[in-house]
């Protein structure tokens, strides 16, 4: 019950969109999917569901592979895409009945998953009087309807008022427990408040693949914001072992950018005592996802 990508290519004529990309997501893990815009997240997602066929490489979704066990790898994703499309004249129940048919999947589950995605009041209504966000919930009754081992959803909370968040966060923490989940979005918030694990991609390529709490250690990086007692020059600072730019601010007030394991602020500390200056301000900007992303995409 896993998602495992091992070399994927896949090339659009002469651009390529995926580029040997290679990862394994395990059981009870909901993993964010990230990347740019173009970066290659919806062909591999649509690779894994087999919409598209990679050009080399392989991948399997709960032990089927995707090239040559198509109809078993369907039965097995709950699969939510951006654009979510939907039977606007049919009334909830009514599609849901249908999914359910199409899946061969139990019609008791339709009452689970009304209430599991938090439908009940909507669903006597066509979906076609919903709104945007409770249309995204019909979406993932739907993914969910024959109780799938693996979730791909694209975007699954795009449209949903504050309050539906996190209804529908609650719903894929939940369910996630016991499947495997990835999930693409472009809000890191999103991926913060869901996600145990974290895979950025950039032009097709990987460019990171862990852990959310250790995400923000990607780069090892600080940045302080120091405030000395006494004008402090740049070639002074350059003594601060570690120390890869410099820049003042205002006044005493410096950025200074370290590339070292080791915490920064005691290099300061002693290059202080050393010199027998002040410190009058310290801060440390801690950063996060958001940062560590930009850091790993821009071009």
């Amino acid at each position: 019950m896993s998602i495992e990508v091992q070399h994927i290519s896949k090339n659009y004529g002469s651009q390529k969109a995926l580029h040997d990309l290679s990862f394994r997501i395990e059981k009870g893990e909901i993993v964010g999917f990230l990347g740019p815009n173009g970066a290659g997240k919806s062909t591999l997602m649509k690779i894994l569901t087999t919409y598209l066929n990679a050009d080399s490489g392989s991948a399997k979704v709960n032990g089927f592979d995707v090239a040559t066990q198509q109809l078993q790898v369907q039965q097995s994703i709950g699969y939510l895409p951006e654009h979510n499309p939907l039977y606007l004249d049919l009334y909830v129940r009514e599609y849901l009945a249908y999914q359910a048919d199409v899946y061969q999947a139990d019609k008791s589950r339709i009452a689970v998953v009304i209430e599991l995605t938090g439908l009940q009041k909507e669903a006597h209504k066509k979906i076609g009087q919903l709104s945007k966000g409770y249309r995204q919930r019909v979406g993932l009754a739907s993914a969910l309807l024959h109780d799938p081992e693996v979730l791909i959803l694209d975007e699954p909370t795009t449209g949903l008022d504050p309050n539906q968040l996190v209804e529908i966060r609650a719903v894929i923490k939940a369910v996630g427990k016991n499947k495997t989940v990835l999930l693409s979005t472009h809000i890191m918030q999103e991926v913060e408040a869901l996600c145990d694990r974290v895979i950025i991609i950039n032009e097709g390529v990987l460019v990171a693949d862990k852990k959310l709490e250790n995400v923000v250690t990607l780069q090892q990086e600080q940045l302080l914001e120091v405030e000395f007692n006494v004008a402090i020059t740049a070639a002074q600072l350059a003594e601060l072992a570690g120390l890869t730019s410099s820049k003042n601010t205002a006044g005493n007030c410096w950025e200074l950018l370290f590339s070292t394991e080791n915490d920064a602020r005691t290099v300061v500390f002693d290059f202080a005592q050393a010199n027998e200056f002040k410190i009058l301000q310290l801060n440390q900007k801690n950063k996060n996802l958001e940062t560590v992303f930009h850091e790993l995409t821009q071009k």
